[in-house]
């Protein structure tokens, strides 16, 4: 008798692929749920809502909502957390295989060279980094998918008197600016996440090896996955915050009447109106929810693939 085709769905579903995709889903889940308050706090700071200072801000929304505004616009926040792990952390290890592969690949045979005159240019891919083209990959492909949710999440955060609800915001947002609206702010958002990704994930890659090489071990533990993952993000977004800022302001400046053309005149607006140091406001609040929301999902990450991967013997 002929095989069963309903195996073919399973054999997919414990492919190494699938496993990492639920791994980064899982971990954005139960990472988020966690610092959701924190994220409350950051996006009113970085859009110019309220106090300056955090303290300051979580007793304005403490006063104005009770205690379930620190949540709010968090069931948007969970929906679109939950598939921007999973294609960001699935997209990342993806490139990362694929292109050490194909490094691997390229070196053993002779590189190709082109002569010009006396000199000799040698076609050689030694110099990338997979770990650096993987995470802006990952970086791109997750915010082109995702970047609407982060509108209306934003959108619910900064105005839930405007925005009530998720179908109050999905509707009024499409009959003001139509499906474009939804993307407000990509340009900015794409050219942020390219430093961002990058370093995020070439940071903890290579400090997770020479952390591993120092102590000769093969792997870290969860307290050394959190740490180096808590570092990883420090440092990605110190380098970007700027560019944040901008981002934040063009997604919800229609929001308060005033909406810069690009993402160039919201720098400039910010700079002129703040100064220099306008382009870091609400960085101490990113940083508390960036450092460790960076930590806590490398370790989730790592213990959901252990439990999706290495149990099936798929790694």
């Amino acid at each position: 008798m002929p095989q069963n085709p309903p195996s073919q769905p399973q054999d997919f579903l414990r492919t190494r692929e699938v496993g990492e995709f639920l791994s980064g889903a899982l971990a954005g889940a139960m990472t988020k749920a966690v610092l959701a308050p924190l994220e409350t706090i950051r996006t009113r700071m970085v859009v110019g809502v309220g106090s300056k200072n955090i303290y300051g801000s979580f007793i304005e929304i403490i006063e104005q909502q009770g205690w379930q505004g620190l949540w709010a616009g968090n069931g948007i926040n969970m929906l679109r957390i939950i598939p921007t792990q999973a294609i960001e952390l699935g997209t990342f290890e993806c490139v990362k295989r694929t292109m050490t592969s194909a490094q691997e690949k390229w070196n053993q045979i002779e590189s190709p060279k082109v002569q010009i005159g006396h000199v000799n240019i040698n076609f050689s891919l030694s110099w990338i980094s997979p770990v650096s083209v993987a995470g802006a990959a990952a970086g791109i492909v997750s915010t082109l998918a995702c970047h609407p949710l982060e509108v209306l999440k934003d959108r619910l955060t900064v105005c839930p008197d405007i925005y009530p609800s998720l179908s109050i915001a999905i509707s009024k947002i499409y009959r003001d600016g139509g499906v474009g609206a939804f993307y407000a702010g990509i340009s900015p958002t794409l050219i942020g996440m390219l430093p961002y990704s990058t370093c995020y994930y070439f940071m903890y890659e290579k400090l997770k090896k020479s952390y591993c090489q120092t102590k000769k071990k093969k792997s870290l533990n969860r307290p050394e996955m959190l740490l180096v993952g808590a570092f990883a993000g420090f440092t990605a977004s110190t380098i970007s915050f700027p560019l944040e800022v901008a981002r934040k302001r063009l997604m919800v400046g229609a929001v308060q009447g005033k909406c810069p053309p690009n993402m160039a005149a919201a720098l400039a607006e910010v700079i002129r109106d703040e100064g220099l140091t306008g382009l870091y406001r609400g960085w101490g609040a990113s940083c508390l929810k960036v450092v460790p929301s960076s930590g806590i999902t490398w370790m989730f990450y790592e213990a959901w693939k252990d439990i999706l991967l290495v149990e099936k013997r798929i790694l």
